[in-house]
């Protein structure tokens, strides 16, 4: 992933995930998190033939007191003309291979209730539902 390929992120956060996020700021989130390489995992699924951005995922490190360090990802999204080439599974397989090279035991994500499709092509390549939670946020002034 480039700070260059915030305008097509940013079309399929907004058309896959419903993130509408001014592409300038796409931008600078993806030059900020490229400077934290050890922390954070960024991989984008280019088509070879065009050059053109299918997909992404986006995990980071996960560390707690009460679990070893795992992966988490923050975000999974292809371009709805690409659904079904298997882009989501490979970007997966990336992320898979790259936590065992840094010897991490397993990979986490939060995927929304009803986002049942979603949900089904995680069960598909082997991932599990283990618990129910309802995300809670606050909105601060600044």
């Amino acid at each position: 992933m480039k700070p260059t390929d915030a305008a097509a992120l940013t079309i399929i956060n907004k058309e896959q995930l419903g993130y509408e996020v001014p592409v300038d700021v796409t931008c600078k989130q993806i030059e900020k998190l490229l400077l934290a390489s050890d922390r954070e995992f960024l991989y984008v699924y280019e088509e070879t033939k065009t050059g053109k951005i299918l997909g992404y995922v986006h995990a980071q490190l996960y560390e707690t007191i009460y679990s070893q360090t795992l992966l988490n990802v923050l975000g999974l999204a292809v371009a709805k003309e690409a659904e079904g080439r298997g882009i989501g599974k490979q970007l997966m397989t990336k992320l898979e291979t790259e936590a065992k090279k840094c010897n991490l035991s397993a990979i986490r994500l939060n995927s929304g209730e009803q986002r049942t499709a979603a949900h089904q092509f995680y069960e598909h390549i082997g991932y599990v539902s283990d618990k129910k939670q309802k995300r809670f946020i606050k909105y601060l002034d600044t």
